[in-house]
């Protein structure tokens, strides 16, 4: 920002025609004049966009400091696009330049502002004294908060807390002298891997699975940490998100929403959002000048259609679902198959609350459903809370009631003050076949942004209050589909959950004379259910589909299609001999309310067409 100060006797201006980027004005204020006045010319540049609110405050400091060496309360702030060559964008140079008018005030200044985007004409008389004629260049940088940064002054005291209540101190360094862990493997596995050893080095075992198997895979012609989902990975991917949003919308209540993933940067709550929540983000600039960030999280929208809510203490509390695609900009050596990438898929739900009671009431409702989600998945999962200290004395009964639900303990990591927005979190834990760890579901309960961004209700009494906001996630379709991945290669025998298996029963006929009848059968099933109708031996039909990690394999010959039952090959090794209507109770006791698709690919393995080499 350039500014350009002139000490005057007076200041005079008449606005005489607008410009394509002219602000609406009353004729009233089309003139202006001021006497005893500290005039500002002001030119507003593109480097200001990086940091509107700092590049504003810090105008006004430097204005109001030249107001006091001349010894004046009048300032005329001036739009003067003319003292550079590197101008902002206008819309983005008026939010600005009120910025400084508002800042100004701040000051106890009289403050008059020119009409941005006019033509003008003006007669000024300059004092003509040493400090009558000075000029300024406004440099803001943008600083970013790092997350070492947030969390270096905070103090941590870490516990296990068990269902019946009993509290267990240590020290990350000592965790394995802690003898009541022998007693929960899954918490111990989590502990030492989250705060002690960390993660296990090299690509996890799922890396290779996904490709082999034909579901996901790196694509090179992208940025790194964006994955391309093959048909049969495109279904476990749809079904995961069909099911979350079962779960958010008919068993948690939330009403859904879409919103853009793209937003202006030089917004003052976009920029905030972005400092609570210290992530890394990607940027684009268009051919204008504009700046927008990809948004990492849902709020961003969701923020700005609550903000124009109107709400009533009735009405909440108010539960908003958003199935919404996000990106982080983490580093390169952070990346991590599916476990940690740049582009992913959040199921996101925000709870409204009019008080603080009511939020952990939503919060324990929230933590009930996703406790249930991930048993429901078969992973293998611990449970954590991170939470204030003051908050936790106050609150250890209602996590201790979390806990009797999800029938497990708890990691309890004590803060001696808040590392972002929340007071409390929780986070379910996906345990890896390598003994790793990673989030999947977490819930937030935020007693501040609700205010800061303007999202009120109003209460019995007709007055605005802000909301306790409880932000929450399912947990990222990526993220889900590694944890189900790696809890399937913890077997000897690799199997995915029958719901989610892209072919849930195969047949292979002995013969080509029987492959019709196969493709009858199949048909008649209401399941997932294929043919390798291939030229191949018996045996190695039979190999390919233990490859494919296929739930139940029939070979079909004449016997059984004299015969009343059907040999059904299990994952592990089992044969039973079933009849027909009793494979399809397998597979609709296994559905349950879960959703259902069918063949991701033809049913005849000979029209398949190979995605990997």
């Amino acid at each position: 920002m350039k500014l350009l100060f002139i000490h005057a006797d007076y200041m005079e201006y008449e606005a005489r025609e607008p410009t394509k980027f002219a602000e609406s004005i009353l004729d009233e204020v089309k003139k202006g004049r001021m006497e005893e006045v500290l005039v500002a010319f002001t030119a507003i540049e593109k480097q200001d966009e990086k940091n509107p609110l700092g590049s504003a405050e810090a105008a006004a400091k430097e204005i109001a400091e030249v107001a006091g060496k001349v010894q004046t309360k009048n300032i005329m702030l001036y739009a003067y696009a003319h003292l550079s060559s590197s101008l902002a964008n206008p819309d983005k140079a008026l939010e600005i330049f009120r910025e400084i008018e508002i800042k100004l005030k701040e000051h106890e200044l009289n403050v008059h502002r020119s009409p941005f985007g006019w033509y003008k004409s003006f007669n000024i008389a300059c004092k003509g004294h040493p400090l009558s004629e000075l000029s300024r260049s406004i440099e803001v940088e943008e600083k970013a908060v790092t997350r070492e940064e947030v969390v270096e002054k905070i103090e941590s005291e870490y516990y296990v807390l068990t269902p019946e209540g009993e509290e267990h101190k240590f020290e990350p360094d000592e965790v394995e002298k802690l003898d009541v862990l022998d007693k929960y493997p899954t918490l111990q596995k989590f502990i030492l891997a989250e705060e002690v050893k960390g993660q296990p080095k090299g690509e996890p075992p799922s890396i290779k699975a996904m490709r082999r198997l034909e579901l996901v895979d790196y694509e090179e012609a992208t940025d790194s940490g964006h994955f391309k989902f093959f048909p049969k990975g495109a279904l476990i991917f749809n079904l995961l998100r069909e099911w979350a949003t079962y779960v958010a919308t008919e068993k948690i209540g939330a009403i859904q929403i879409e919103t853009p993933i793209m937003y202006d940067w030089s917004l003052p709550d976009i920029r905030g959002q972005t400092a609570s929540f210290h992530e890394r983000h990607y940027t684009i600039e268009t051919d204008d000048g504009r700046e927008f960030v990809l948004r990492f999280a849902g709020d961003f929208g969701l923020f700005r259609i609550m903000k124009n809510a109107t709400m009533s203490y009735k009405q909440l509390p108010v539960r908003i679902y958003e199935f919404s695609k996000s990106f982080r900009y983490e580093q390169r050596g952070e990346l991590s198959g599916l476990k940690r990438l740049r582009g992913f898929h959040m199921p996101d739900i925000h709870c409204f609350a009019k008080d603080l009671e009511q939020g952990w009431d939503e919060f324990q409702w929230i933590h009930r459903n996703y406790s249930d989600h991930a048993d429901g998945t078969g992973v293998e999962w611990a449970l954590g809370f991170r939470i204030v200290k003051e908050f936790y004395e106050k609150n250890k009964d209602k996590i201790i009631e979390m806990l009797k639900y999800s029938k497990r303990p708890a990691l309890i990591e004590t803060l001696s003050e808040a590392k972002h927005y929340w007071v409390v979190k929780n986070e379910l834990q996906a345990i890896d076949s390598v003994g790793g760890n990673c989030q999947l579901g977490t819930v937030q309960l935020d007693v501040e942004d609700a205010e800061r961004y303007g999202i009120t209700y109003y209460d019995e009494k007709g007055e605005a209050k802000g909301c306790i906001i409880n932000h929450s996630s399912i947990g990222s379709i990526e993220r889900w589909i590694y944890a189900i991945l790696e809890e399937a290669l913890k077997k000897e025998k690799p199997e995915l959950p029958l719901w989610l298996a892209p072919t849930q029963i195969r047949f292979v006929p002995v013969s080509q004379e029987f492959v019709e009848d196969c493709a009858e059968l199949a048909s008649s099933l209401k399941a997932r259910v294929d043919v390798d109708d291939r030229n191949d031996s018996v045996g190695r039909k039979i190999r390919e589909a233990e490859r494919e990690w296929v739930n139940m394999i029939i070979v079909y010959g004449q016997k059984e299609k004299d015969g009343d039952t059907l040999p059904v090959r299990l994952r592990s090794g089992e044969v039973k001999d079933l009849p027909l209507n009793e494979i399809q109770l397998i597979v609709e006791k296994e559905l349950k309310d879960r959703p259902y698709e069918g063949l991701p690919l033809p049913m005849l393995l000979s029209k398949r067409i190979v995605f990997r080499g």
